[in-house]
């Protein structure tokens, strides 16, 4: 099974920018869809952003539309997430995930990071 490690998460305050980075080891990471979710204190884990394996537009939750955006590295086994104009909203634990095809709920994705804090201020 693959095998992810996300990073780059942190504080920040309203306004700024973090770039997210999910690193893939153990698989085909180039045959995978790749997504990102996060998980607030009292909410259920949301999707937030993802794009399949072929050339095919990203997806993205309404809440993170036209600011952030997901890319992927297959030379690197990398997936990232650029997130501007952060909000306090934003604030949650961020997992990357990696599954056979894009999808919006969890249940689909087989690999996950460990998850990366993100913390926005206001």
């Amino acid at each position: 099974q693959m095998k992810l490690v996300d990073s780059g998460g942190g504080p920040v305050q309203s306004g700024d920018s973090l770039r997210l980075t999910c690193v893939a080891s153990g698989g085909r990471f180039s045959t995978y869809a790749v997504a990102w979710f996060r998980l607030a204190p009292g909410k259920e884990r949301e999707f937030v952003a993802a794009m399949g394996s072929g050339a095919f537009a990203p997806n993205y939750a309404d809440a993170v539309k036209g600011r952030f955006t997901i890319s992927r590295d297959n030379n690197r086994n990398t997936a990232y997430l650029q997130m501007n104009s952060l909000r306090p909203e934003d604030t949650a634990v961020y997992y990357c995930a990696a599954g056979p095809s894009l999808r919006y709920s969890d249940s689909f994705y087989s690999s996950w990071g460990q998850g990366t804090q993100v913390s926005v201020s206001s």
